[in-house]
């Protein structure tokens, strides 16, 4: 005996025990909508459960036959494909050095600099502590 049919057979309690519970669930959310405190929130439930119930056995079936005689791939989809050229777009390159070449950004980097140089010097004589 090959282990799907034991897997399949295996499986056929737990697909009872699923779809009953879910069944339960929806039973339980239709006597609550028929109480005094029910709501139109307990029979969208009492109705969605049963679809769950209906689902556990959908799947258990799609299961067995995938498992039987699985799904036939396109051979396309097994070959290795190229990505065409042109496809991505293209990566940036590098900014050039023009900008160090630009005398007004040069004299700014320099004005910075002596500024930095300036609060350097004088930071032994202001308090930054927080007041």
């Amino acid at each position: 005996m090959s282990t799907t049919r034991r897997r399949k057979y295996a499986l056929i309690p737990l697909v009872i025990i699923a779809a009953g519970g879910c069944l339960a669930l929806g039973w339980w959310q239709w006597t609550r909508y028929e109480s005094t405190s029910g709501s139109f929130q307990n029979l969208g439930y009492a109705l969605q459960w049963p679809a769950f119930a209906g689902f556990c056995i959908y799947a258990y079936r799609k299961f067995v036959r995938y498992e039987e005689a699985p799904p036939q791939q396109p051979a396309a989809a097994a070959a290795v494909t190229e990505i065409p050229a042109g496809l991505l777009p293209e990566r940036p390159t590098a900014a050039t050095q023009s900008a160090v070449q630009d005398p007004a950004l040069r004299e700014y980097n320099a004005y910075l600099a002596e500024l930095a140089k300036a609060d350097e010097a004088n930071d032994h004589h202001q308090n930054r502590t927080a007041i």
